[in-house]
């Protein structure tokens, strides 16, 4: 029995040397620089990924992001699915370890003439060849890692969209105000036609073209009213609350931007963007399957011993407990499988390479998608601008024509069309400037920006 046992430790000996397969080269396809500007301004400040919404400079906006953080319900769920995959990617490659084993059982004897119970202990060390321990902790690592990924993923979404909301609602109550304000123009411009239809100085016609214009513009005030409602009920759901907070239905000022400049490279969209993170442990999961794949078609090879007590139940000669040990090796080899694990180490390998190609779309996406929202933003930016001048031209021509008036140089009819185009100025500046914000919110989802989790601390070891 001892030459078995050391023939089985010198045969493990030799096997365990052969390597594991060696892991695939990703190599993103990176561009050097970003083809957009990544500035506003070069004193601009440069902004922190992990907290870019603090650029707006609102207290109650980062007060939101705060208890959003904490309260999400998606970001709860996806903290408790990395900790179901630590759980298990401790005890990945526990199966290659000495496993002992209890067991009881009644015996009946082949010519039904004795019974027996049966006590005892069954151990088994399986050898760890072929890489097949390396395989089982890739696998495990791969998916707390896409565990990982897929809580920043819940958390850089999360963020971006109570900024998103906060901002358009915030967009929608200074709307608002600009729209009331034209309304009453309209109401004013239609009471004075009205007093000139009495007088008959109007005919009929202009009275109902100030109807219409008052009807339309009562008619423009319910989209940023449902704006409001919508946008305060989605960030209800994001903090995790059945109710609105009152509090946000008070009208206030819309969050601005401030200059900034943009530190980071194309190279740390691989850090920082959570799908390509996902990515690149769903190439780990893979390289881990191809693995066992490879090491399901040679032997598998493990010391086995047991130790065993069996008494009598009932037998016609009687009879008295009886220790018996064992110990060995244990062999399983693959002989004729009709080439079913042959072709499953290559479904593995392509699967795997398959994964590899993923990887690299996935960064190109990330590529694209930020080189889009930075020409978005430089685009936004520009409306914002024309939209400033516009609305600074026209308050200096209100300003004329209420000096006009004064000197009774100008009629009422003008003055009240000057205000509303005044009003319809700022109303689109407001637009440009909520575009420009949400340009920037989608800049950074992008980018893959918010705060790590404290849970993604069991992701960094070892995965070779």
């Amino acid at each position: 029995m001892a030459r078995y046992l050391v023939f089985a430790l010198l045969v493990g000996a030799g096997l365990a040397g052969c390597a594991s397969q060696p892991l695939p080269d990703l190599h993103a396809p990176v561009p050097g620089e970003w083809r957009h500007p990544v500035a506003d301004a070069p004193a601009g400040a440069p902004v922190d990924l992990r907290g870019w919404w603090h650029s707006f400079a609102d207290p109650s906006l980062d007060a939101l992001v705060d208890r959003a953080l904490a309260n999400n319900l998606d970001v709860a769920q996806a903290a408790e699915r990395v900790r179901a995959a630590r759980a298990l990617h401790g005890v990945a490659s526990s199966a290659l370890l000495p496993q002992l084993h209890a067991k009881t059982e009644d015996v009946d004897a082949p010519d039904a003439r004795a019974s027996y119970f049966v006590a005892g202990f069954d151990a088994v060390w399986e050898l760890d060849l072929f890489g097949r321990g390396t395989a089982l902790r890739r696998a495990a690592q791969g998916d707390l890692d896409a565990a990982a990924a897929d809580l920043q993923g819940a958390r850089v979404s999360l963020v971006a969209e109570v900024v998103r909301d906060w901002l358009q609602l915030r967009a929608a109550q200074q709307q608002l105000q600009w729209l009331q304000q034209i309304r009453d123009a309209r109401q004013h411009q239609l009471d004075l036609v009205q007093v000139r239809e009495r007088l008959r100085l109007a005919g009929a016609e202009s009275v109902q073209r100030a109807v219409a214009a008052l009807a339309q513009a009562d008619a423009a005030m319910l989209e940023p009213r449902e704006t409001m409602d919508a946008n305060a009920q989605r960030l209800a759901v994001l903090l995790g609350t059945a109710e609105p907070d009152p509090a946000w239905m008070t009208t206030g000022p819309l969050p601005t931007l401030g200059a900034w400049s943009l530190q980071a490279a194309p190279a740390d969209l691989l850090r920082s963007r959570p799908e390509i993170r996902h990515a690149e442990a769903d190439v780990l999961r893979a390289a881990g399957a191809a693995g066992i794949a490879h090491a399901d078609r040679y032997p598998r090879v493990a010391i086995g011993g047991s130790l065993t007590w069996s008494a009598s139940l009932q037998s016609s000669r009687g009879g008295g407990a009886s220790p018996v040990a064992s110990i060995g090796p244990l062999i399983d080899i693959p002989l004729f499988d009709w080439g079913m694990r042959a072709a499953q180490e290559d479904a593995k390998r392509h699967e795997l390479q398959a994964s590899v190609l993923a990887y690299r779309q996935s960064v190109l996406e990330g590529v694209a998608d930020v080189e889009t929202a930075l020409g978005r933003l430089q685009r936004q930016g520009e409306q914002e601008r024309q939209c400033t001048e516009a609305t600074v031209a026209l308050a200096h021509a209100d300003s004329a024509v209420a000096k006009r008036a004064a000197l009774h140089l100008a009629g009422a009819d003008e003055e009240i069309e000057s205000a509303i185009a005044h009003d319809e100025a700022s109303l689109a500046l407001v637009q440009a400037q909520a575009g420009r914000d949400l340009a920037f919110v989608s800049l950074f989802k992008a980018l893959g920006g918010a705060p790590l989790p404290s849970v993604d601390s069991a992701t960094t070891e070892d995965r070779h």
